[in-house]
């Protein structure tokens, strides 16, 4: 499996010229080769290849007097700019003919040097490692890295990252075996939230730690700094640096501590469960601010590539399944509830619950049911069930059979009132498959 290592580039003055001269060489490479396709598209002939670009925008183009300075860095850069825009027309293809799943992706467009951040790629004819510990980049020199940790295999490729704050960084691209854990027998379900950030359903709480919120106060007064400074100023190039180094510190923050948490639950639990939550559509809502400053999507797409390099698995519970409405112990359906009701109870059995409390163990009790029904399982009773899963599953996602039918909500309606907890997760297994 491929892993990416990230580290801390500290180039000099000199090489900071260079680096901005090959952003702005692979840029203008990528813009021309993407008017030529343009310029193709509406002309009614095909899209030329790629090695035909290279030939028309980079070879040609260091004979013509306009780009001659083109030879004045790498060609790596300019070739790997290329297979960028090659890959962002495949992907719109992909797209729009269905094989690419996931949402929409439009036509690429062109690049700016006003955009909040740049990149290069090189691959191995383009870089190496020093033995002093100095990245060598072709036509750059030898920059100073900030080895955090040593790499684990020699690297295939190497982007070079520039921030809005001014920060450079080294990106290698590591080809690994995955490093499985021992297995265990706990499994957990995770309900995400607001309040506290994730109650588990072995009573375990995260609390929120709002980042963002915190540092509101410093990046309103950044922000008003920046305002007050005129246009085209370097106090106001000043003032923007400084309010994106503040904006940096907080994303910074919240992803080490995503990084730690996801870790730990990976290496304590052998299968964990989500809710398909629509971050996207929270994000518009009145609590946009508090959904974004949570990073619901970055913590399960880190759970989701740990599980995977790990041995781990994880379910993703479909979010129409209606996980506060039902009582964890007899699986009577109680009715949707306010976000102010943090605490109910069951009007079958009388048993108080916790409002995320009772749906991480609803969340877990339906991915449980769902593993036991997933594709190419076993569904039949007292068939045994295999310990190893895919990395991923999808659980109650719609469509997640490939049967086209709208699914239901795993165990919505028609559990018996007089069940316990575990004949609910029997009859949720049991229920045949949409």
């Amino acid at each position: 499996m491929h892993l990416r290592y990230s580290y801390r580039l500290y180039p000099t003055e000199g090489q900071q010229q260079l680096l901005a001269r090959t952003f702005g060489c692979a840029r203008v490479v990528y813009n021309d080769a993407l008017a030529v396709r343009k310029q193709a598209r509406r002309d009614g002939r095909p899209y030329p290849k790629i090695t035909d670009l290279q030939k028309l925008v980079i070879t040609a183009a260091k004979r013509t007097a306009e780009r001659a300075w083109l030879a004045s860095v790498g060609v790596d850069p300019l070739i790997q700019s290329l297979r960028d825009l090659d890959t962002a027309y495949r992907n719109f293809f992909d797209s729009v003919s269905g094989r690419r799943a996931g949402p929409a992706v439009g036509l690429p467009r062109f690049k700016s040097k006003r955009d909040s951040r740049q990149s290069l790629r090189f691959t191995r004819n383009g870089f190496r490692i020093r033995g002093n510990g100095k990245l060598n980049l072709a036509k750059i020199g030898d920059v100073r890295v900030k080895w955090s940790r040593a790499l684990p295999a020699d690297p295939s490729s190497v982007t070079i990252l520039l921030d809005p704050s001014g920060r450079y960084h080294a990106s290698f691209v590591v080809d690994v075996e995955p490093e499985h854990l021992p297995e265990l027998d706990t499994e957990i379900g995770i309900d995400l939230g607001l309040t506290t950030y994730a109650v588990l359903s072995d009573g375990q709480v995260i609390d929120n730690p709002r980042f963002l919120r915190k540092a509101e106060k410093k990046l309103k007064a950044a922000q008003r700094e920046l305002s007050r400074r005129a246009k085209g100023s370097k106090n106001r190039a000043k003032a923007r640096i400084k309010l994106a180094r503040a904006h940096a510190k907080v994303a910074d923050t919240r992803r080490d501590w995503l990084h730690k948490q996801t870790t730990r639950i990976i290496r304590e639990n052998q299968t964990v469960y989500l809710e398909d939550l629509n971050v996207r559509g929270l994000g518009r809502g009145r609590l946009a601010k508090s959904v974004h400053d949570a990073g619901w999507s970055t913590f399960r797409r880190l759970l989701e590539e740990k599980a995977a390099r790990y041995g781990r698995t994880i379910g993703i519970v479909h979010r129409a399944f209606p996980s506060s409405q039902l009582c964890s112990r007899c699986g009577h359906r109680d009715g949707p509830k306010p976000l102010a009701v943090r605490a109910w109870a069951c009007g079958a059995c009388g048993v108080f619950h916790d409002r995320d409390l009772n749906a991480a163990r609803n969340i877990l009790a339906a991915g449980q049911a769902d593993r036991l029904n997933a594709c190419g399982g076993p569904v039949r009773p007292g068939v045994a069930i295999p310990r190893r899963a895919r990395p991923v599953e999808t659980g109650t996602h719609r469509n997640a059979g490939g049967t086209g039918r709208r699914p239901r909500a795993a165990g919505a309606a028609g559990i018996p009132a007089h069940q316990r907890g575990e004949d609910v997760i029997r009859h949720l297994s049991l229920r045949r498959r949409w």
